[in-house]
C-alpha cells in the first residue's frame, strides 16, 4: 500500500536516472518512490537500504537499451561475461520492488543480432546487463511486478538472506540465451510463491558461484518454491551448474511446468555438496529442443561431472526425494555420474509420465553439458566455428561435445554411476509399437565406467 509520504513521479520525456539516484543517495529514513501510470525511461541505479520502489498498474519502467548506460552499475559477480546490472545493491537491507506495473528491457531486439537457424536461438551480444543484481543484501521483497524481455539473467540474488518473491511474472523471449527467470545464488531463507516464469533459459535456478576475486557466495540453504508456473527452453527448476558451495534443505512443491525442455534438474560440477532436496507434486510438459539448447525433453535430469578436476571433484548429490510427478516427456529420466556413487540415495515415488516420440530426434541422446570442454578458459572464443561459449562446442568429428547416444536406444529411465536408487509406484507409458531407436527396456542401469 502506498504511504502518504511517498514521492510520486509522473512520466516525463527525460531519462530518470539522475533524479532517482539523487533521491536514493540523499534521502533520510525509509524512502517510498511511486512511478505513476505511463512510461518512465531509466539507466543504471544503485539501490540503498530502506527503499520501496512501487510501479503502479499502468506504469512501465523502460531501461535504456544500451550496455554503456550501466557503466556505473557494475557488479562483482560476472555472468556470461556480463559485469553490469540495470539495478544493483551491495550490503543493503529492506529493499522492496512492488506494484502491478511493468519493467521492460528490450533484450531480444537491442541485445542480439540475428537468428541462428540451425540451433534455434538468437545470436546474443557478448555484453548484456542483468536487470537486478543484489549482492550481500537482506530483507528483500519483490511483489506483484511484471518483467518482460530481459537481455540476460532477469533477477540475480547473491549471498542474500530473507528474500520473499510473490505474484511476480517474468516473460522473456524464448530464443534469447542466458535469460534465466530468477537466480538464487548462495542465499538463505528464500520463498518464491504464486509466480510465473517464462523464458528461453532456466526458469528458477539455484547456484553457488565464485566471484572474480575467488571468494564464494556461500551455500544455498532453506529455499522454498511453491505454487508457481514455469516455462523454460532450458531447465524449469534447476540446481547448478555453478556449484562451488553446498545446496541443502531445498523444496519445490506444487509447480506446473508448461511447454518446457527439461523439467527438474540437478547439475553438480564445481565441488559443492548437494543434499536434502525435494521435488513434490509437480506436473511436467517436456519437449525436444534443437541441439543448441542443453537437454532435450527430459522430465528429470541429475548429472555429476568434474568440471575443474585440477581443483576438486564435483560435489556428491544425495538424499533427493522426487515424488508425485505427472505429465509427459519426449526425452527420458536421466541420472548420470562420472564416478560411481556420485549420485546416491535418490527416491522416485509415484511417478506417472507419458513418454512420447519427439519430432526432432534430439531426445535420442542424453546430454551431459556443460563439460570441462565448455569452460571459458578452455574455449577458443575467437573461433566462431568452434561453437558458442557456455552453449555448445564442436568436437573434432564435427559433433556437439556432451551429446551421447543411449546404449541400445532411449529407455524410460537411464542411470549411470548411481547408488542407492529407490523406486516406488513408477508408471511410464510408452508407444506401442516402440519407435525406431527406442530401448525395449524401460529402466537401464549402468556403471560409471560403462
Amino acid at each position: 500500500m502506498t504511504s502518504p509520504s511517498a514521492i510520486r513521479i509522473a512520466p516525463q520525456q527525460e531519462v530518470l536516472t539522475t533524479r532517482l539516484q539523487s533521491l536514493f543517495d540523499t534521502h533520510q529514513g525509509h524512502l517510498h518512490v511511486v512511478l505513476e501510470p505511463g512510461i518512465h525511461q531509466c539507466g543504471g541505479l544503485r539501490l540503498p537500504s530502506d527503499v520501496t520502489i512501487e510501479i503502479v498498474k499502468g506504469a512501465e519502467l523502460h531501461f535504456v537499451p544500451d550496455y554503456e548506460a550501466y557503466a556505473q552499475t557494475t557488479v562483482a559477480i560476472v555472468a556470461e561475461e556480463s559485469d553490469r546490472a540495470m539495478m544493483t545493491a551491495v550490503g543493503e537491507k529492506n529493499i522492496t520492488l512492488c506494484g502491478e506495473g511493468r519493467i521492460f528491457c528490450a533484450g531480444s531486439t537491442h541485445y542480439s543480432h540475428g537468428v541462428d537457424g540451425d540451433m534455434g536461438t538468437l545470436v546474443a551480444h557478448r555484453y548484456r546487463p542483468r536487470i537486478l543484481v543484489l549482492d550481500g543484501c537482506r530483507d528483500i521483497r519483490i511483489e506483484d511486478l511484471r518483467i518482460d524481455d530481459s537481455p540476460m539473467w532477469t533477477m540475480h540474488f547473491a549471498a542474500c538472506e530473507n528474500i520473499d518473491v510473490k505474484r511476480v511474472s517474468v516473460d522473456n523471449d524464448r530464443r534469447m540465451p542466458n535469460t534465466d527467470g530468477i537466480v538464487i545464488d548462495g542465499c538463505r531463507n528464500v520463498a518464491i510463491t504464486d509466480s510465473t516464469f517464462r523464458t528461453a533459459d532456466d526458469g528458477i535456478v539455484l547456484k553457488t558461484t565464485r566471484r572474480e576475486d575467488g571468494s564464494l557466495t556461500g551455500p544455498c540453504e532453506n529455499i522454498s518454491v511453491k505454487n508457481c508456473v514455469v516455462e523454460s527452453l532450458s531447465c524449469a527448476l534447476k540446481l547448478g551448474t555453478e556449484s562451488f558451495s553446498p545446496f541443502r534443505n531445498i523444496a519445490f512443491e506444487d509447480v506446473k511446468i508448461e511447454k518446457s525442455n527439461r523439467g527438474l534438474g540437478i547439475f553438480s560440477r564445481d565441488g559443492g555438496l548437494v543434499e536434502n532436496i525435494r521435488f513434490v507434486r509437480i506436473s511436467v510438459d517436456c519437449h525436444e529442443t534443437p541441439a543448441g539448447y542443453w537437454g532435450s525433453g527430459e522430465a528429470i535430469t541429475i548429472t555429476v561431472l568434474d568440471r575443474r578436476p585440477e581443483e576438486f571433484p564435483a560435489g556428491i548429490v544425495r538424499n533427493v526425494l522426487i515424488e508425485d510427478i505427472t505429465g509427459s516427456m519426449e526425452g527420458a529420466i536421466n541420472m548420470v555420474a562420472e564416478h560411481d556413487g556420485g549420485i546416491s540415495d535418490i527416491v522416485l515415488r509415484r511417478i506417472a509420465i507419458e513418454q512420447k516420440a519427439g519430432p526432432l530426434k534430439t531426445g535420442l541422446s542424453y546430454d551431459i553439458r556443460p563439460t570441462i570442454e565448455d569452460r571459458f578458459d578452455r574455449f577458443p572464443i575467437g573461433d566462431k566455428s568452434a561453437g558458442r561459449v557456455n552453449a555448445w562446442r564442436f568436437g573434432p568429428d564435427g559433433k556437439i561435445i556432451g551429446l551421447i547416444e543411449y546404449p541400445g536406444g532411449i529407455p524410460g529411465i537411464f542411470t549411470k554411476g548411481v547408488s542407492g536408487l529407490k523406486t516406488d509406484d513408477i508408471a511410464i507409458a510408452r508407444p506401442d509399437p516402440l519407435p525406431e531407436s527406442w530401448n525395449p527396456e524401460i529402466v537401464v542401469v549402468t556403471n560409471a565406467a560403462d
